[in-house]
């Protein structure tokens, strides 16, 4: 590998994360010619200057030489187009999602392209590497607290009863999510609130044995205020709740989708999300009111007759840009390293190394091979 490209991303105006310049410090070292696009970090207001400091052998370039080098590093997926640039078996180091993406999968391997999905680098014990929970579960939260604070009657009253938040999903999102709504999700609104002295949060996770309980779930969704989706599924075929369940919300009730996986229609049966009806939000457009245009984008064979308040993004830790990628960045480096200097064809569950056996659990033959049929959620 002789050459490496850092193209910006444009897949909404509010997508402002680059990598920034104390990552690029961390490799200059390497043997590797290192590409950025020209504006690299500019929607964070860094400079050229910024970059070169930290590392002077950087080049600027375009968006597509960017995309013509042995080794391609974006946080967010390309799009088809842009894969189209890439060479044939050049490396694809990007958030892939392959267990909700399978036309990607497909596309990826049409042109023989070896991605590296950053969400799915794990240690030995199957934790994820390169992961901010905080900023998926805590942006998430401290927003859908916001939109509660609006359409909650005496939100602030001394009289009201306790919040109720439920949450589908045990694993590290829903976790996450649970400690920050136990906060009150941010610190404006959590210091108001024992100011006053009202009555704090209910958190209850629900596990796939509550979920499936439909008597019981109809009890849980009649108390709840905050509705969260946090859950991974193996089959997104199948919704976890069915639109006709949001009835039973409280009309002040916020649905926090924190997968954000979209309605995908290109597939037989179609991939669907876990709480159906709802849309998918972005950073440009977090928060979608029960009116929404939004909504017609959906498909006619999805049930949007119940809405509520509903606060999404696909890509929430972009919410704060620099406090992501300050955190990305730390946690990418030693990935980046191991790529540079070994083959990554040559990386399996065997090696010496810790990062190369993370990253071969990363990869799409891993994935078919040992995880496409895990149940999981």
């Amino acid at each position: 590998m002789n050459s490496i490209g850092f193209p910006k991303m444009y897949k909404e105006k509010n997508e402002k994360r680059d990598f920034l310049p104390e990552f690029f410090n961390t490799i200059k070292n390497e043997a590797i010619d290192i590409f950025l696009e020209h504006g690299y970090g500019s929607s964070m207001g860094l400079s050229k200057e910024d970059y070169l400091a930290a590392n002077p052998a950087i080049k600027f370039t375009s968006h597509k030489e960017c995309y013509e080098t042995d080794i391609v590093v974006v946080l967010r997926s390309p799009e088809f187009e842009e894969l189209d640039y890439m060479k044939k078996g050049s490396v694809l180091i990007s958030m892939l999602h392959y267990p909700t993406r399978a036309s990607r999968v497909e596309k990826l391997k049409e042109r023989n392209i070896i991605g590296v999905s950053l969400d799915s680098i794990r240690n030995d014990f199957l934790e994820r590497i390169v992961v901010n929970y905080k900023g998926t579960s805590g942006n998430g939260m401290e927003l859908a607290f916001e939109e509660l604070a609006k359409s909650m009657t005496g939100f602030y009253s001394l009289d009201r009863k306790v919040i109720n938040i439920s949450i589908i999903g045990m694993g590290m999102v829903g976790l996450t999510a649970a400690k920050s709504a136990r906060r009150y999700a941010s610190k404006e609104i959590n210091t108001k609130m024992k100011d006053i002295g009202t009555k704090g949060v209910l958190v209850k996770l629900l596990p796939r044995n509550i979920t499936c309980d439909i008597e019981e779930m109809i009890h849980i969704i009649r108390e709840t205020d905050i509705l969260v989706d946090a859950s991974t599924r193996n089959d997104t075929s199948k919704f976890i709740i069915k639109n006709k369940f949001l009835s039973h919300l409280k009309e002040h009730a916020v649905i926090l989708d924190l997968t954000a996986d979209p309605y995908l229609t290109d597939s037989t049966p179609i991939q669907v999300k876990a709480i159906e009806g709802i849309p998918t939000g972005t950073l440009d457009k977090p928060v979608i009111y029960p009116d929404d245009e939004l909504y017609m984008s959906i498909a006619e064979a999805i049930n949007t007759k119940n809405r509520r308040t509903v606060v999404s993004c696909n890509a929430w830790p972009g919410i704060k840009p620099k406090e992501c990628m300050k955190l990305y960045g730390i946690q990418i480096s030693p990935i980046i390293k191991n790529i540079i200097n070994h083959d990554i064809k040559t990386f399996s569950d065997d090696s010496e190394d810790y990062f190369m056996r993370a990253i071969n659990r990363s990869t799409i033959s891993y994935y078919e091979k040992f995880e496409k049929n895990v149940e999981t959620y």
